[in-house]
């Protein structure tokens, strides 16, 4: 992967941020995950930003497939994927998903946002999938 490559997830993963901050600071702790996940996929297509929604992401182990092994919240421009959550607390396990999910779509980026939290920046995190060991040596 590219260094410029990076800098657009970069400049994808602040734009998500924005929009994340701005809805709970608007809204607040204390909906249901499903209506957070409703509200950003809309606010980030206000923003010209393609989003899906419960994307299916298929496992393959050996000449094993589960085509939907897995559901991902938000796939946003095909390359950052956003788990979303809403509860008081979040868990070491809800980190180790989104890391699953980004190792089996090999993708580099992925944003942990907690809207359950009293402050968004306490319920944000950033999970890299050895990001940094992409980044080419000058």
């Amino acid at each position: 992967m590219k260094i410029a490559d990076l800098a657009q997830i970069e400049s994808l993963a602040s734009e998500v941020i924005d929009a994340g901050f701005r809805l709970h600071r608007d809204l607040g702790p204390g909906l249901l995950e499903s209506v957070y996940e409703i509200l950003m996929a809309e606010v980030l297509k206000e923003r010209g930003i393609r989003c899906e929604r419960q994307l299916p992401l298929p496992l393959r182990y050996g000449r094993i497939a589960i085509e939907n092994a897995f559901k991902i919240d938000l796939m946003v421009e095909g390359r950052l994927i956003v788990e979303l959550k809403s509860s008081e607390q979040t868990l070491p396990v809800h980190g180790k998903q989104l890391l699953t999910y980004l190792r089996i779509a090999n993708l580099p980026l992925g944003l942990l946002m907690n809207f359950g939290q009293v402050t968004f920046k306490a319920g944000l995190r950033r999970i890299a999938n050895d990001y940094y060991g992409i980044i080419p040596k000058r």
